[in-house]
């Protein structure tokens, strides 16, 4: 009896201390723009029936609840919280915030499309806009050479000022990607995004069209983790821990005062 005490209470602590790192984690990035925190669900373990429900106590009678001893718990899934994050005006004509949903999408070294909400955007040496890392925005867009100015819309058509031209040529639009299931999305690391087989195909419109948001110039979306919520999780969490290792010592002194008695 004691061993399974142990075993249970050994999950106990495995849960927490990878609810503690879920946690670690959202902190970490509380500054990352366009992040979204991370929730860990948990589920029981198998359960050990010592009588079922409906065993007969007596001659004419029946249990009427069953006694079953649970062996544990599990994480079972992290998935992403996809709730919108506060704006934070910058000023910087490249910078883009999604009000609503969609993703930004964005070529990665390997040829697969990484999808985000980080609008930290700029150009390279060809004047193509990409992420900081040097990642070309998909599709691509090409600012021309000279110009003065970059003005996107709400619905993403992007227009440039060119030195010498009265008026703004469009050079481009930016497309917005959406999916069923956001929360099947695999983390890829570097804020992106990964398709997988749980968030169904790319849904790919324009901003404004088809459920997606619009989006704001010269603005961020920044990370949609709050501090005090996660620093009362994580303390509810230490707390738990602690209890779960009372439990092993509560096991073990018990074991040795029979030990020591019989």
């Amino acid at each position: 009896m004691s061993s399974n005490v142990m075993h249970v209470a050994k999950t106990g602590l495995n849960a927490q201390q990878l609810r503690i790192q879920v946690i670690s984690n959202n902190l970490a990035n509380v500054n990352t723009m366009g992040f979204k925190r991370d929730r860990p669900n948990f589920e029981s373990l198998l359960y050990q029936t010592q009588r079922p429900a409906g065993a007969q106590t007596s001659e004419a009678t029946q249990a009427v609840a069953p006694t079953n001893l649970g062996t544990g718990v599990r994480l079972v899934s992290t998935d992403k919280i996809h709730t919108q994050g506060a704006l934070q005006t910058t000023g910087n004509a490249l910078d883009l915030a999604i009000q609503g949903d969609g993703f930004f999408q964005v070529l990665l070294p390997d040829g697969q499309i990484g999808y985000t909400r980080n609008g930290i955007f700029s150009q390279n040496a060809e004047g193509i806009v990409t992420t900081m890392s040097g990642y070309v925005l998909q599709p691509e867009i090409q600012v021309p050479d000279g110009a003065t100015s970059v003005t996107v819309s709400r619905d993403g058509i992007v227009s440039a000022t060119v030195s010498g031209d009265v008026d703004p040529q469009e050079i481009g639009q930016v497309t917005l990607a959406q999916f069923v299931n956001p929360r099947g999305l695999d983390p890829l690391g570097e804020n992106f995004l990964g398709q997988t087989g749980a968030s169904g195909a790319p849904i790919v419109s324009p901003p404004l069209q088809d459920g997606a948001g619009d989006l704001m110039q010269g603005a961020l979306e920044i990370s949609n983790v709050n501090v005090v919520q996660e620093l009362v999780e994580m303390i509810e969490a230490q707390r738990a821990y602690e209890i779960n290792s009372r439990s092993i010592s509560a096991s073990d002194e018990m074991m040795s005062y029979l030990t020591n008695q019989l």
